[in-house]
């Protein structure tokens, strides 16, 4: 009777459920969109009940959709957005304030303080994470001060946090589980990666009450059973987050694979098996997923502006009316036209990290055409990635020879030619672009016995389409001379 899989994917501007089959066939989708509130400049807040209720009406809905029955479901998975922080009464169930989303900046002035005081490296060595309110920390320390009495009151062991896995497993379970997988706190700034715990120095540097975390458990197991929604427990057997979701989904289950997802920026993930590395080119090192008690650690590197480029090349100046028209406009021209474009919109991310950094557009001439720079705009996401690839192959010793890749700007095979050109490596595409829900399925499938273990899992991973480098040296060291350049160029300005 067990026929399925759900997996949750609660992103950022939406939450869906999807059903997966045993041959990773997707069944079903159901997706619900969700409001963000920015009530300042560099603010992004989510109201926690509403993801709450987007997450019950979705479940139902896809159901509904496909005529699956409740019964028929195997376990649930869970993966989400990282770092997005909820704070709720322990008692009531409500949260004590929005969400912090990961994007928002309301807390840096804690990263600033914490930066002046020589304690970013010490930091990084503990966790792998460079200071930024991107993480939870500061992120619960913002909550912590700026909502009366909450100190007092999470030191009585009256206040919860989570992020949005636990939010939804403690949501769930009726208040049962109060959990978070490695991967998850591994992005908090508050776990120890040597020990896998939470660090006593840590907290004590953020000033953060123990007693109101998640317990860190592995990322595939049976954590508890939905409660109240359905007419017999359903086991939640995974939470991982969204970008190692993703990994895992690609069956990237070596070390050395590596997988890029396009989306508004590009999230690139190395897995380094039970090897933590410690990058010198501001990658950050962090839990990948944990299963029986064996964790498998990732490198990360962050590209800011990737599928927003095109979204801006749309909306901004308006020489595309569709994004699908990016690939058409880049190969109807020969080449570029000697110009190069770096998207660094809202600055640069890794390896570079600089935050102030504006974008630039080099190489215009009066013959330049609106389709040459849709191309440089598609080539800045390729050179983009090969800046983070280079990077981590230098930090992990390790030689990459195929790149695997998701996200909704992979559906552009010039984009992936090109990639593959430039970094002399083979990119690969699934058929199924929906690998980070497909990754939580996979765990979740794992945990319940729906999957046999990896092996089998690897079986059913069906590729669309292999790139291969077709770029003779010679162009392709010029182009990255003329990339390295105009990178120089917009470091300097």
């Amino acid at each position: 009777m067990k026929k399925y899989i759900m997996a949750i994917d609660q992103g950022t501007t939406s939450t869906r459920a999807i059903l997966f089959d045993h041959d990773s066939n997707m069944v079903g989708i159901a997706q619900k969109e969700i409001e963000n509130y920015y009530p300042h400049p560099g603010w992004v807040e989510q109201n926690a009940n509403d993801v709450w209720a987007s997450t019950v009406g979705v479940m139902f809905e896809v159901l509904a959709k496909t005529g699956v029955k409740e019964e028929e479901l195997a376990a649930i998975g869970i993966t989400n957005q990282r770092e997005t922080t909820v704070v709720w009464d322990k008692k009531s169930g409500q949260p004590i304030y929005f969400a912090i989303v990961w994007q928002s900046r309301q807390s840096n002035s804690y990263c600033e303080k914490f930066k002046q005081e020589g304690k970013e490296e010490w930091i990084k060595e503990k966790c792998g994470l460079l200071l930024d309110p991107y993480f939870s920390a500061s992120k619960i320390r913002w909550i912590l001060d700026h909502v009366e009495g909450a100190q007092e009151k999470a030191e009585r062991g009256e206040l919860l946090f989570g992020t949005m896995d636990s939010w939804l497993l403690w949501k769930l379970t009726q208040g049962e589980c109060h959990m978070s997988d490695v991967s998850n706190v591994s992005r908090t700034m508050l776990m120890n990666l040597d020990t896998l715990q939470y660090d006593e120095e840590l907290l004590k540097l953020w000033n953060i009450p123990k007693c109101m975390l998640p317990e860190i458990v592995d990322s595939s197991k049976i954590f508890g059973h939905v409660k109240g929604l359905f007419a017999q427990p359903i086991p939640i057997a995974s939470m991982i987050g969204d970008q190692q979701a993703a990994l895992f989904g690609q069956t990237c289950f070596e070390a050395g694979s590596v997988k890029n997802t396009y989306g508004t920026g590009c999230f690139l993930l190395m897995n380094t098996k039970n090897k933590r590395i410690h990058s010198k080119h501001g990658l950050l090192t962090c839990a990948g997923w944990s299963i029986q008690g064996e964790c498998t650690y990732v490198l990360e590197g962050s590209v800011f502006i990737a599928g927003a480029v095109i979204q801006w090349l749309r909306d901004n100046l308006q020489i595309i009316s569709d994004s699908s028209e990016s690939e058409k406009m880049a190969v109807h021209c020969e080449d570029n036209g000697g110009v190069v474009f770096v998207p660094s919109f809202t600055g640069l991310g890794a390896p570079y990290w600089k935050p102030d950094v504006k974008g630039a557009v080099f190489g215009l001439t009066r013959g330049t055409s609106k389709e040459q720079i849709v191309r440089a705009a598609l080539e800045s996401l390729a050179y983009q990635t090969n800046d983070v690839l280079c990077a981590m192959q230098e930090d992990s010793n390790m030689q990459i020879e195929k790149l695997q890749v998701d996200g909704g700007a992979s559906a552009n095979s010039f984009l992936l030619q090109f990639q593959s050109d430039i970094t002399k490596t083979q990119v690969i595409r699934p058929v199924i672009f929906e690998t980070t829900a497909l990754g939580a399925a996979y765990l979740a499938g794992l945990a319940c016995g729906f999957w046999k273990n990896q092996e089998e899992i690897r079986k059913y991973f069906q590729v669309s389409a292999c790139f291969t480098p077709k770029m003779d040296t010679q162009t392709r060291e010029t182009n990255l001379t003329k990339w390295k350049k105009a990178i120089h160029a917009v470091l300097q300005f």
